[in-house]
Order: structure tokens, then C-alpha cells, then sequence
């Protein structure tokens, strides 16, 4: 059974930390947490970071009921702001 995980802050090692729970078969990335920045930018800024290069998967964005999603891999992330 996967580890559930979620990342506080979408920044630059937010960002390494989530590439790495994809990655990890034993991690299952639940959420995101970061006030500070729109669902549709944490979705370009994983998918097209210029020093770790593209994002090897899927990305694409949901919003069920007022609800943020990153829809990674066919998996749906949470995506807080608070």
C-alpha cells in the first residue's frame, strides 16, 4: 500500500519533491497546497520546468464543484490555496 503525500508550497523544491512521489511506486500524491498560485500555472510550471527538463508524464487540470484537480498520470491531485 502506496504512502499518501502532499507538498505545502508549488516552488521550486515543491516541484522536485512531487516529481519525486511520481515517480516512487511506494508514494501516492494526494494534494498540493500552495496560496500564492492558479491551478493552470502549477500545471504549465511542472510540465515545462527549464531546469529539470519536461515532465515525462501527463498533466492536465479539473474543477468538480469549486474543487481544484492536477490531473497527473490519470491520477487527480487536490490543489488547495490556503
Amino acid at each position: 500500500m502506496a504512502v499518501k503525500m502532499g507538498v505545502n508550497g508549488f516552488g521550486r523544491i515543491g516541484r522536485l519533491v512531487f516529481r519525486a512521489g511520481v515517480e516512487n511506486q511506494s508514494v501516492s500524491m494526494v494534494a498540493i497546497n500552495d496560496p500564492f498560485m492558479d491551478v493552470e500555472y502549477m500545471k504549465y510550471m511542472l510540465k515545462y520546468d527549464s531546469v529539470h527538463r519536461a515532465f515525462p508524464g501527463t498533466i492536465s487540470t479539473k474543477q468538480v464543484d469549486g474543487k481544484d484537480f492536477l490531473i497527473v498520470n490519470g491520477m487527480p491531485v487536490r490543489v488547495f490555496h490556503e
